[in-house]
């Protein structure tokens, strides 16, 4: 049995992470998963314990500590194993204003974190793998990621930062021309610096910001047909917003309903 938990930032790192998160594999019988992932705005970071299940992607073996950024569609991922791992979900801006880096070279993609860390004199991997609590490890991670917010000292630009709070806050609905006009920028200088700190283009983070919106009221049940989740997110009609769906869940809405189990925000438990 999955067992996902999640844990507030300390106000510290507000500006940069949502939340940290837990998975926590109680079926000592469980040999291997398979999860898929499902795309929603936000890099991330997964640590896993070595002596449990290791995550792979595409028959690739991952990091054991590793740093992803955005996902433009849905992704699968396995493990060989029991899960064992602890996470952190990061806001837009954070590969930008923590890291330093230019967001565009982890979308689809990710690196070992822990070769950041040991490049500014740490190593958090194996703090974590010495760590016996779960306390211990939010405590390592936030002392690292507060250091490298101090190091960096990469400050997201007003102006994206505000395009982005525009554009998740109209979940994905405001006028990008609009935007563009607000910040007295040339739509290329626009998506320039947006693509640079998010990762993703203002269009393509805009659509999968109205997904996202969709997903939530699916989630809740609050509504009575497809169609009134489609006109309430502004999609075109119900088989644009059913076609999208399925490019960032990997699912239509009712296989949704009907077949991924969700472990945690995003993250869908599938059957091997």
């Amino acid at each position: 049995m999955l067992h996902y938990n999640e844990i507030p930032p300390p106000p510290c790192l507000r500006d940069y992470v949502r939340f940290f998160w837990t998975l926590e594999d109680h079926d000592k019988s469980q040999t291997a998963r398979a999860f898929r992932t499902i795309a929603d705005g936000c890099p991330g970071l997964i640590f896993q314990s070595s002596h449990e299940g290791t995550f792979y992607q595409s028959d690739k073996k991952l990091p054991g500590i590793f740093l992803y950024g955005q996902f433009t569609a849905h992704t699968e991922l396995q493990t060989t194993g029991r899960v064992s791992a602890i996470g952190v979900f990061f806001r837009p801006n954070a590969l930008k204003a923590v890291f330093g880096l230019d967001a565009t070279i982890l979308t689809d993609s990710c690196i070992d974190a822990n070769s950041i860390a040991v490049r500014h004199g740490m190593d958090v991997q194996e703090q974590l793998l010495n760590a016996v609590t779960t306390t211990d490890k939010v405590n390592i991670l936030s002392s690292w990621l507060l250091t490298l917010v101090h190091k960096n000292n990469k400050q997201t630009d007003p102006g994206v930062q505000y395009a982005i709070s525009s554009i998740a806050d109209s979940k994905g609905s405001i006028p990008l021309k609009q935007l563009q006009l607000t910040l007295q920028l040339s739509e290329r200088t626009f998506e320039r610096k947006f693509r640079s700190t998010v990762g993703l283009t203002p269009k393509l983070f805009a659509r999968i910001c109205r997904f996202q919106a969709s997903l939530q009221q699916l989630r809740n049940n609050k509504y009575n047909k497809l169609s009134d989740i489609a006109f309430e997110n502004d999609y075109s009609d119900q088989s644009h917003f059913i076609r999208a769906f399925q490019e960032f869940a990997g699912f239509s809405p009712w296989q949704f309903q009907k077949q991924s189990p969700e472990v945690g925000e995003n993250l869908s438990s599938l059957t091997l």
